[in-house]
């Protein structure tokens, strides 16, 4: 690797985005006295627990989201048959256990006694009903995850089985994901979708109290949750997309927690005798997804390799991310089934060799212009990281957008060149990774396509074999390195700022599971 070359325009840049990131400031709209768990009324503890993050959910039906900021919030309403504890170990939920019958039934049995919201009784007629509609509902964003299931039977009012086109060696981690939220299947039979997206009904610790868009989620306490009695009366859910806004948050008492704390901001925080930062490894890592269709300036591989080889992943962690980070070539990081451990805490930087490889491409200096499209709360990243590919020659047009747009055309896949992104893993196997870029997913979004690829996963997607899947899984990372259908930057850690009023352990998948944030001891 050679020496880096820190050039005038790129010190410039990366002090006024440091500088632009440690200023604080509050944002219209915003209200510090949204309640947290602080003392009032001559000390005693309020019951209220607040937390910050930057994007909004998607809706309130389990089974159309897909971003991990959605699930983090779900999580709390509605149920899993299968859950994830804090090790991400499998554990029961409402289903009290399972066993796999042949190469395609899994059978479970219910919790009895359970009733969602509205006080109907949870039966297997909602299993049915939940898994069946996700499964068969292509237009559903978690239908990809699910469509391998074709019946769910009804054994008897607290047995199913749940019956799979082949051998699924992932059904229990389908199963403990967002899209597998159970569902009221009487109310909504007899109100409608519509109805329930306005009063949304699960069996979750929490219950719906009030969604205001782009602003707040508030939840309130389920007392008839057959696990016990939930912690907090009050859950909130504020949505602040500004970095800097979130930490004044913090910092003022608005919040109990806040996601997503800039590394400028660390010290600031810790300097408060009431606040705390904390960190933990997460599965998300921040990329780069190339389009590549054909007349695509991306479509060209050494375009590709020169990008990869003109962004210095290590320095943006040292700067940006405060050190938060680990440079990466795969997106399979360790913890996930199918790992490939040659290609993590690996990264190439070859300013000069990107120049040459561009020059190849026949591309002249700004000549090869593209445009990558971000989230806002990625807007650093993405100022240092086109710096950079314009110090290779590269002439970038940022289109950075609010988060609910990012969505927005995140689903429509209506990106051009290049979209960068942070990728969580709610599977924790390769498969939620690769997926992707299968013939039929990659349409419109890339356009990747490679028949030795699509045959590997197609192959892991039903092999039982857990050493020779990871092997495929492997491989197919190792092609990656070289094709690089999207350039892996790093892996990023969970940097949460916190109340000293509340304990609270991130973990690695990213849910806010209300329960597991306790009150400090007073």
């Amino acid at each position: 690797m050679k020496k880096r070359q820190w050039t005038s325009m790129w010190i410039t840049l990366l002090a006024v985005v440091l500088v632009l990131s440690a200023c604080g400031g509050t944002s219209a709209g915003t209200d510090s006295n949204s309640g947290s768990s602080g003392t009032e009324n001559g000390g005693t503890a309020s019951t209220t627990l607040t937390i910050a993050a930057a994007t909004d959910i998607e809706s309130f039906d389990p089974h159309n989201n897909n971003n991990t900021s959605s699930e983090a919030v779900l999580v709390n309403v509605f149920d899993y048959l299968v859950k994830n504890d804090s090790e991400q170990n499998k554990v029961p939920g409402l289903a009290t256990s399972w066993e796999q019958v042949n190469d395609t039934t899994w059978r479970f049995k219910l919790r009895e006694g359970v009733t969602f919201h509205n006080g109907d009784p949870f039966t297997s007629a909602d299993v049915k009903y939940t898994i069946e509609r996700v499964a068969k509902d292509e237009t559903l964003k978690q239908n990809s995850y699910f469509k391998n299931i074709v019946e769910v039977k009804e054994v008897d009012e607290h047995t199913v089985d749940i019956i799979t086109d082949g051998p699924d060696p992932l059904l229990l981690n389908r199963l403990s994901k967002m899209g597998a939220g159970i569902l009221p299947a009487k109310y909504i039979e007899e109100n409608g979708m519509d109805a329930f997206l306005k009063q949304p009904v699960g069996t979750g610790p929490y219950k719906f109290s009030k969604w205001t868009k782009d602003d707040r989620v508030v939840l309130v306490k389920n007392e008839n949750y057959f696990d016990g009695e939930p912690k907090w009366n009050e859950v909130v859910f504020r949505v602040i997309p500004e970095a800097s806004t979130r930490v004044s948050e913090l910092l003022a008492g608005g919040v109990d927690v806040a996601a997503s704390i800039p590394s400028t901001d660390i010290a600031r925080i810790e300097g408060e005798a009431d606040k705390k930062i904390v960190k933990a490894p997460i599965q998300r890592v921040l990329q780069l997804i190339f389009r590549q269709t054909e007349g695509s300036i991306t479509a060209d591989p050494k375009v590709r390799e020169a990008i990869d080889l003109a962004i210095d992943k290590q320095g943006i962690v040292d700067s940006i991310a405060g050190g938060a980070g680990i440079v990466t070539r795969t997106s399979v990081t360790p913890g996930n089934f199918g790992a490939d451990p040659s290609l993590y805490k690996t990264s190439l930087y070859d300013l000069e060799k990107a120049k040459q490889l561009l020059k190849e491409a026949g591309y002249a200096e700004g000549e090869a212009e593209m445009t990558i499209s971000v989230s806002s709360q990625y807007k650093e990243q993405v100022e240092v990281v086109a710096a950079m590919l314009e110090q290779a020659g590269f002439k970038i047009n940022m289109d950075v957008l609010e988060p609910s747009a990012f969505s927005e055309r995140y689903s429509s896949k209506s990106f051009k060149e290049i979209f960068m992104i942070g990728i969580g893993n709610s599977l924790f196997d390769a498969s939620n990774n690769y997926n992707r870029y299968m013939f039929e997913e990659a349409k419109g979004e890339s356009d990747y396509n490679n028949p030795e690829v699509e045959k590997l996963l197609q192959s892991a997607l039903v092999n039982m074999d857990p050493e020779a899947r990871e092997k495929e899984y492997q491989q197919v990372q190792q092609i990656f390195a070289e094709e690089r259908p999207a350039v892996y930057l790093y892996q990023m850690e969970g940097v949460y700022g916190t109340n000293a009023r509340v304990n609270f352990t991130p973990r690695s998948d990213e849910m806010f599971y209300a329960d597991e944030i306790t009150p400090a001891a007073q």
